[in-house]
């Protein structure tokens, strides 16, 4: 099979001006690639994956045997020219594995706390799920209830997607709202540095619901729940609460009180 796919990968290359361009527009090392079309080596299960997505065959195609790969790629009408890849995607995909090795003891549901950006005063807790993804990377779901303290308004929800990445002491969560797909967050929340996580504090940017869209920072804190809970129970829980409120514990109050002393030049989280 190697032979066979070195043979192929050759033949894929003939229909482009170089190897070097192949490489170039693969986003692959030119003497990594040597050793797949000399037979040294075989791709990865990721790098075969580009690859092929790259010449437009399919995995089991391009370790076919060469006769017969051959007459398949002679009837094809076309060779079609590569997907652009996104200019950032292997930036990505390096913070993904770089920044989710160390996420397991955080994965589960958090109860998300912080005083609202779109009514002043009163404390919003929203519902929080971060899971690994087999393919790689940790993923989180943000859902939000607000039940306004006005009559006449209508509770709305909303729903928060994003991914998390765990760099240098740092937990970094960024998402966008999925229902309406006008706001990107940025959440960044300390670490535990105790054997059980149980709650963490930080800093929450984005812009604030109501028709001003006020781009406005909060502190925040996650309350840990588990890895597994009644999501019905919790999201009964979840909504606007007033400042004064006996749901919410005055520790928590404190960690996300929004109050800035003379002595301090930038607005920043609490540490716990």
């Amino acid at each position: 099979m190697p032979s066979d796919l070195a043979e192929n990968l050759r033949l894929l290359c003939s229909y482009y001006k170089s190897i070097a361009e192949v490489c170039r527009r693969l986003d692959v090392n030119r003497p990594q690639f040597n050793r797949y079309l000399s037979g040294q080596y075989k791709p990865s299960s990721h790098h075969m994956r580009r690859i092929c997505d790259f010449f437009g065959v399919e995995a089991h195609e391009i370790v076919m045997p060469h006769s017969l790969f051959a007459q398949l790629i002679s009837v094809r009408p076309t060779h079609p020219e590569p997907t652009p890849r996104e200019p950032y995607a292997e930036h990505l995909a390096r913070l993904q594995r770089v920044g989710g090795a160390s996420f397991e003891p955080y994965l589960g549901y958090y109860f998300e706390t912080y005083y609202s950006m779109a009514y002043p005063g009163r404390i919003l807790r929203t519902l929080v799920h971060l899971w690994s993804h087999a393919g790689g990377g940790v993923y989180y779901q943000r859902l939000e209830r607000v039940t306004s303290p006005l009559p006449q308004e209508r509770a709305f929800h909303s729903k928060y997607l994003g991914m998390a990445f765990l760099l240098t002491d740092r937990i970094f969560l960024v998402d966008y709202e999925s229902l309406t797909g006008n706001e990107v967050t940025q959440t960044i929340l300390y670490p535990s540095f105790k054997n059980r996580v149980t709650r963490l504090s930080g800093l929450r940017t984005g812009v604030s619901a109501s028709g001003l869209r006020i781009p406005s920072s909060t502190r925040v804190a996650y309350d840990y729940l588990g890895r597994k809970v009644s999501v019905k129970n919790a999201w009964r829980r979840c909504g606007l609460y007033p400042s004064d409120s006996e749901a919410i514990d005055s520790d928590l109050k404190s960690l996300i009180r929004n109050d800035v002393s003379h002595a301090d030049w930038h607005f920043a989280a609490q540490p716990r």
